[in-house]
């Protein structure tokens, strides 16, 4: 197949782009943890390949992060990569607080449910798995791919042109002991809280503060007779310090142990593993605390800080997780964090390497994922110096206080061009905000799914048109429908350049396809896909009643008839208010399970406000 030329003059030839004869690399990921190999393995699930370099010469085997919360639970189940993760791991439904005084011994002074029935998640537990096996699962799912992480490969720096489109990438081949170079269209830093990226952007650091707070963690099996050593736990000792106590897959147990502030140095040498165990034995007294093995130990200093930027001035170089945010692993917030980010920014790359969207995209991640990076700092701080001040109550308080935004479920985006709120909602959703959780009925295989996770990620827009009567609403579907296949329409002329993009960069199946099935979702289009949702019962319908696109559609049309398990009502009227018979919703829906935007429609004359309110969203940011 010849190279196609995308809309910013870049040759695009398989993995890689030519500008001016010279072969370059589309994108570039530096760091192969959690947060590159999402945006590495999301990308290949879009058909990009990217290039992966990583310092390390293998991957995380013990220790670092180990908390899965609710929404990154969710977003495994999008990705349909969960299954492994929620078999091998450990469930937490509860917290317990403890503590000790001169004059009281050591006693449980509360237990709480960790999430809530009022925090509205499929998953109300965090999954304790191991850093590495989730990296994995990232790994795995890119060999099949064809997509490889290039270890003992350290990043030096970059150097870029703001007049050339390429960065020139400069790093150590750590085996051969030389520099090499290579170009690359975007850059991407998920390289750690020392990110040689972030230092390489002109203006970039990081702005906060580092407490003098130092703890020390050990992963291994416990032997002690501690009555709730399976639930996470709070522990308080006045006279000697705090430990946080979390279970951990194969019968591990993590402690998280405060050490005295007095200990110089940010690591005090002081800090061995027999201290750190006698630290924790003194906290823990009078129950007997031993260890058969200890598999992981470390020791780190608190600290708050956010990068002042997380792009260049060109939208070409971005950083990601600790490298543009670094806080307490108390919440179990970093590793989730960081997976965000790059999850947000995986579908924006996407769009840009394939000349469907530009800059204006792009820049929304900076705006998106940096102030959840200040949201973070600031409940970090808030709930650091709780743990450490061991008061259960103003824990327990500020737990309760933030807990939508621990799940991950409350992150909400502020206004933007892909965030468009709607004048006057009903019902729960919201713009900027995730799909709530809904039970409806797949019509073609009477399947009961989750709306929201029924559709996998592929890089696709999501619109939904909610038609209570689809017989009463046939001309607006007709007409709208006939509007979006059209060349006179964004999302037809957007249909159509996607198709040629899709044509020309895609990696070949794979055998996961086979029961994912991805045509289902891609029979319409490469870029959206469309659900049509209904209250009729299925005796009144059939899918050939629908227009020719919905028909496409077919394994996303679903029927309103269940109840939602805590409100009683139905998805429509849980994420919509009530619908009456003269009106149609249609929710957008951004890639990343985000509501884009939600509008509302008479059935009288409305089909041409609905086109054009469509046309005026996805215009907004999309450039065919």
């Amino acid at each position: 197949m010849s190279p196609a030329a995308n809309n910013e003059g870049f040759m695009v030839n398989g993995d890689h782009q030519v500008t001016n004869g010279v072969d370059t690399e589309a994108i570039t990921i530096v760091g192969a943890g959690p947060a590159g190999l999402m945006l590495g393995s999301n990308l290949s699930m879009y058909g990009i390949k990217a290039k992966i370099l990583d310092d390390r010469d293998d991957k995380t085997s013990t220790g670092r992060a180990d908390g899965l919360q609710p929404k990154t639970i969710e977003t495994f189940r999008q990705l349909r990569l969960a299954d492994s993760l929620l078999r091998k791991g450990v469930k937490i439904y509860d917290i317990c607080f403890w503590s000790s005084t001169s004059m009281k011994s050591l006693h449980r002074t509360g237990r709480e449910i960790h999430y809530p029935a009022q925090l509205d998640v499929k998953d109300p537990f965090i999954l304790l798995v191991h850093q590495g096996m989730v990296e994995d699962i990232f790994i795995e799912d890119m060999r099949e791919r064809g997509v490889e992480v290039t270890r003992s490969s350290p990043l030096l720096k970059y150097t870029a042109d703001s007049l050339k489109s390429s960065i020139d990438v400069h790093f150590e081949d750590k085996k051969s002991g030389s520099v090499r170079s290579f170009k690359t269209r975007y850059l991407v830093g998920c390289d750690g809280a020392h990110s040689n990226v972030r230092k390489s952007i002109p203006g970039a650091q990081m702005v906060g503060e580092s407490s003098n707070s130092k703890w020390g963690v050990l992963d291994g099996v416990i032997e002690t007779d501690f009555p709730d050593l399976w639930s996470k736990v709070v522990i308080h000792s006045e006279q000697a310090g705090t430990v946080l106590c979390i279970p951990r897959e194969r019968n591990m147990t993590r402690l998280y142990i405060e050490l005295d502030r007095d200990l110089p140095d940010s690591v005090p040498a002081e800090a061995t593993q027999e201290y750190v165990m006698k630290k924790a034995q003194d906290i823990m007294a009078p129950y007997s605390v031993t260890w058969t093995n200890v598999e992981w130990f470390s020791v780190y200093k608190v600290g708050q800080r956010v990068a002042s930027t997380f792009t260049d001035c060109n939208e070409r170089v971005f950083i990601t997780g600790d490298a543009g945010h670094t806080h307490s692993p108390k919440a179990a917030q970093g590793m989730n964090t960081s997976m965000h980010d790059t999850f947000n920014l995986s579908w924006k790359l996407n769009l840009a390497i394939r000349g469907l969207a530009g800059t204006a995209l792009l820049a929304t991640y900076q705006q998106e994922r940096r102030k959840i990076a200040q949201d973070l700092i600031n409940f970090d701080f808030e709930h650091a110096a709780a743990f450490t001040g061991g008061d259960s109550k103003a824990l327990a308080d500020n737990f309760a206080t933030n807990v939508g935004f621990i799940s991950g479920v409350g992150v909400h985006y502020t206004p933007n061009i892909i965030t468009v709120p709607e004048k006057a909602p009903r019902g729960i959703l919201r713009a900027g905000e995730l799909v709530a959780p809904a039970k409806v009925t797949r019509y073609i295989d009477a399947n009961p799914v989750d709306i929201q996770l029924d559709i996998p990620m592929l890089g696709q827009f999501r619109i939904y048109f909610f038609v209570p009567d689809i017989h009463v609403a046939s001309e607006f579907l007709q007409n709208v429908c006939g509007y979006i296949n059209s060349a006179d329409s964004m999302i037809g002329r957007s249909t159509t350049a996607a198709a040629k993009s899709y044509a020309t960069i895609n990696l070949p199946p794979v055998e996961a396809d086979n029961f994912l099935q991805p045509g289902r979702y891609t029979a319409a289009s490469r870029l959206f896909t469309f659900a049509t949702v209904t209250a009729m019962p299925k005796t009144a319908i059939e899918i050939s009643d629908l227009p020719q696109l919905l028909q496409q559609s077919k394994w996303t049309f679903y029927l309103d008839d269940i109840k939602d398990r805590v409100s009683g009502v139905g998805c429509t009227e849980k994420w919509l208010g009530s619908l009456n018979d003269q009106e149609v919703a249609i929710v957008n829906v951004r890639p990343d399970g985000y509501v884009g935007s939600v509008g509302r429609f008479n059935l009288q004359g409305a089909g041409r406000t609905a086109c054009e309110w469509l046309d005026t969203y996805y215009g907004g940011f999309l450039t065919s």
